[in-house]
C-alpha cells in the first residue's frame, strides 16, 4: 500500500502567534526574576486579538494588567505555599 504525503501543519493563526510572542516575554529569565513583563503591539496584532488574550490574562487573580499607549505591561505575584 502507498503511502500518502502528511498533510502540511497549518499556518499558526495570529492569536497564536501572539500567545508565542507573549509566552516568550512572560517566560525570560527578566521577566521571571522581576515578575513583569513588557507586551509590546506589533504591526499583523488585531484588536480582537488582544482584547481576547488580555481577556484571558485577567482571569488569574495574581496578575495586574496596566495599559500603555504601545501595549501593557504586566506583573504577577507568586503566591506562598502554606
Amino acid at each position: 500500500m502507498a503511502k500518502g504525503k502528511p498533510a502540511p501543519a497549518a499556518a499558526p493563526t495570529s492569536y497564536e502567534l501572539l500567545g508565542a510572542r507573549i509566552h516568550r516575554a512572560i517566560n525570560a529569565p527578566a521577566a521571571q526574576k522581576s515578575r513583569s513583563a513588557v507586551l509590546l503591539r506589533v504591526e499583523g496584532d488585531t484588536p480582537e486579538d488582544w482584547a481576547r488574550i488580555l481577556d484571558e490574562i485577567a482571569e488569574n487573580d495574581n496578575v495586574t494588567i496596566a495599559h500603555r499607549d504601545d501595549g501593557v505591561q504586566l506583573f504577577w505575584t507568586v503566591p506562598k505555599d502554606d
